[in-house]
């Protein structure tokens, strides 16, 4: 009988038998477009492992160490393998991927830099800020990560200014590239309870123009209804 049947040890690697793929050569496109797949397939696997009953840290064997006759262990032992895996795949890709928006932020603050250089005719304008610009808010000036799909009247949403049909752009410290897949809007919420949180949102009118709009969202419970915000919000 093996020890710790229900913790298995593997190394980070690819989930398939193909080649690992440079992820340092890949465009931030292709980038995103990596980091999306591994959270769906994360999202898959965890549902299967909830299917079976069971998570990462549940115990497959009983209480006299024996395996567990209940489940299929060889089957959550693999899955459970995939996904250990894959996390380590997510975070290589993640730390590509913001190296990649930090290089293209930084090439937009040198650019929009030398156009004021130019538009001052060398007088001294005020000082760029960017020393303070971190990577948050350097992903907000990328491309919406979630719809508000419905707003309830009189909810701190709706107090806020959300409508349904809403892209959101950041939510608070949020944006698209560490929203996963909305997890850590949710954490968001419930750490600012009673605060007023920052929300970048583009809204498009009945011609299809769309407006850069910020609003500012308070999470609470005394609204008189469900949850913290009255609002429902899907991922892009």
């Amino acid at each position: 009988m093996e020890d710790n049947i229900h913790a298995p040890t593997v190394s980070s690697g690819p989930t398939s038998g193909e080649a690992p793929r440079d992820l340092a050569k890949l465009s931030m496109t292709d980038l995103m477009q990596e980091k999306e797949r591994i959270e769906e397939e994360l999202s898959a696997l965890s549902s299967v492992l909830g299917s079976h009953g069971v998570n990462m840290n549940t115990t497959l064997t009983t209480f006299d160490g024996y395996p567990r006759d209940d489940i299929d262990i060889a089957q959550i032992r693999t899955i459970r393998t995939k996904i250990i895996r894959l996390r380590n795949d997510h975070k290589d890709t993640m730390t590509h991927l913001e190296k990649k928006v930090h290089e293209q932020f930084t090439n937009l603050q040198r650019a929009q830099s030398s156009t004021t250089a130019d538009n001052s005719n060398g007088t001294n304008g005020a000082r760029s800020d960017s020393n303070d610009t971190s990577l948050s808010n350097a992903g907000a000036l990328g491309p919406a990560f979630a719809r508000v799909n419905s707003v309830v009247p009189a909810s701190p949403a709706d107090q806020a200014g959300l409508k349904a049909g809403d892209a959101i752009r950041s939510f608070g410290t949020v944006n698209w590239i560490n929203h996963e897949r909305l997890t850590k809007v949710a954490e968001l919420v419930q750490q600012n309870e009673g605060r007023a949180v920052s929300v970048k949102v583009i809204r498009k009118d009945e011609l299809g123009s769309s407006a850069d709009l910020d609003l500012e969202l308070t999470p609470r419970r005394d609204w008189g209804g469900r949850g913290l915000l009255g609002c429902h919000l899907v991922p892009l």
